[in-house]
């Protein structure tokens, strides 16, 4: 009998439970869901009798002592700044250990002892990152594999809502981690563009009115990626003149941040006491006090918006022109921009969201040029089974599966472009309706 631990039964959670408990029938795993709640993972895990829940917490080297040797295969779904706590003890234990998140600088530095232990850690594991690398490594071999020559690659993927879901100004609400949204592309962002390296920084990365067509959903706008050259040496392309990844939003939402951002509203260093501050106030930090202007003209003044602008709505729905006192203690904005946007646009229980994920190519064969498109829409249920959880679920569960039973025998520190990873782990995603479709012209 194998077994698994998973840490971790948050919101991206669900469907990889679900996952696990149909394999451990079929392959006699058995699997450990441990939370810090325990009331969480023992509602995942349900009425199953091969999947058991636990709780301890994350930074008990004694627990984490007594539970990781056991297992023969460790899938974190922690925070990341918490991976690194489960690694060391995976490769002193020489256990293999997948997840969803960007490979780390710290677990970087750690390249060396885990091909030493002869185990291997699969990071970027999820949807973005995770599918979206292992489904343009299928769309970039293929073309290279016909003969083509590779002039651009963009990228681009966005957790939504579905149409009828999508029903306030921003178009927009949570249905993953709500910090990594306040905080998203705070360190600027970069790509090639026609050979020349684009630097974008944070305080413009929403500004730019960049849009793109993806099928079936109509124009959508983006804001680049972090590092997008990064990838380019991971994807074999170090010679491409063009390489964009981006993350997609409707262009309202875009509109709305880049004002919340010009507010000053998301910085996350100097920390405030809020016990008497107003909402009103604390929009107001940055903004001129105008006499004999209501707030919405003095905040669209500085904004350079007009009074009845969709921004200056935007920013009334999340409530920041009221007399509420914020009443938290001692918060950066962004922490107090957290708990707005929870408190104003989280899921409600009849809410579906939606996973949108396109690949670009640009190629040259045989003296022409051509353009092939390959795009993902994924709809969720509700908001418990999301798109977002689906697809960050279950290419965890389907490689632990192949991992234990022998099909991927790769070890060392790596994120899944190679073959003997996305094939199997993209062919099974189609028997849960994650399929691509692709276009070409």
């Amino acid at each position: 009998m194998k077994k698994i631990i998973l840490f971790g039964a948050g919101k991206s959670a669900t469907y990889l439970i679900d996952y696990l408990k149909e394999q451990s029938v079929k392959h006699d795993f058995e699997v450990t869901v441990i939370d810090a709640d325990y009331r969480t993972a023992l509602f995942k895990v349900g009425n199953s009798a091969e999947v058991k829940a636990d709780t301890f917490d994350i930074n008990d080297s004694a627990a984490r002592e007594k539970w990781i040797p056991n297992a023969d295969l460790v899938i974190s779904l922690l925070p990341p700044a918490l991976h690194i706590l489960v690694a060391k003890d995976c490769i002193r234990f020489k256990k293999p250990l997948l997840y969803a998140s960007y490979i780390s600088p710290e677990m970087r530095a750690l390249e060396n002892d885990i091909k030493n232990a002869g185990i291997l850690f699969m990071g970027e594991m999820g949807l973005d990152p995770g599918i979206d690398h292992m489904s343009a490594m299928k769309m970039l071999d293929a073309v290279r594999a016909e003969g083509g020559k590779i002039l651009s690659f963009k990228g681009y993927c966005g957790a939504l809502m579905a149409p009828g879901s999508d029903d306030n100004p921003w178009k927009y609400k949570i249905s993953w981690n709500p910090m990594n949204v306040v905080l998203a592309g705070k360190d600027g962002a970069s790509y090639r563009q026609d050979g020349k390296t684009v630097e974008v920084p944070y305080e413009k990365l929403y500004d730019r009115n960049s849009t793109v067509d993806f099928p079936e959903i109509g124009k959508m706008a983006y804001y680049p990626n972090r590092d997008s050259l990064h990838y380019a040496a991971l994807y074999q392309m170090e010679d491409v003149p063009t390489i964009l990844r981006a993350t997609l939003r409707h262009s309202e939402y875009c509109e709305g941040w880049q004002a919340i951002i010009d507010l000053g509203l998301t910085d996350n260093e100097k920390v405030i006491n809020t016990d008497h501050l107003t909402y009103r106030d604390w929009t107001m930090q940055r903004v001129p006090h105008g006499q004999h202007q209501t707030i919405e003209e003095k905040v669209a003044a500085y904004l350079k918006k007009e009074k009845n602008a969709r921004t200056i709505k935007q920013l009334k729905f999340l409530g920041l022109f009221n007399d509420e006192v914020i009443h938290l203690g001692g918060k950066t904005n962004a922490q107090i921009m957290l708990y707005v946007m929870t408190e104003k646009i989280s899921m409600k229980p009849y809410d579906k969201d939606m996973v949108l994920l396109q690949h670009d190519v640009i190629y040259e064969h045989q003296n022409k040029t051509k353009k092939r498109t390959g795009y993902l829409i994924v709809n969720g249920e509700d908001l418990l089974h999301t798109a977002i959880a689906k697809t960050v679920g279950l290419p965890l569960g389907i490689l632990a599966k192949l991992v234990l039973t022998g099909k991927v025998t790769v070890t060392g520190l790596h994120i899944p472009v190679m073959p003997e990873v996305y094939v199997p782990v993209l062919k099974e995603l189609e028997e849960y309706n994650i399929r691509f479709k692709e276009l070409e012209s």
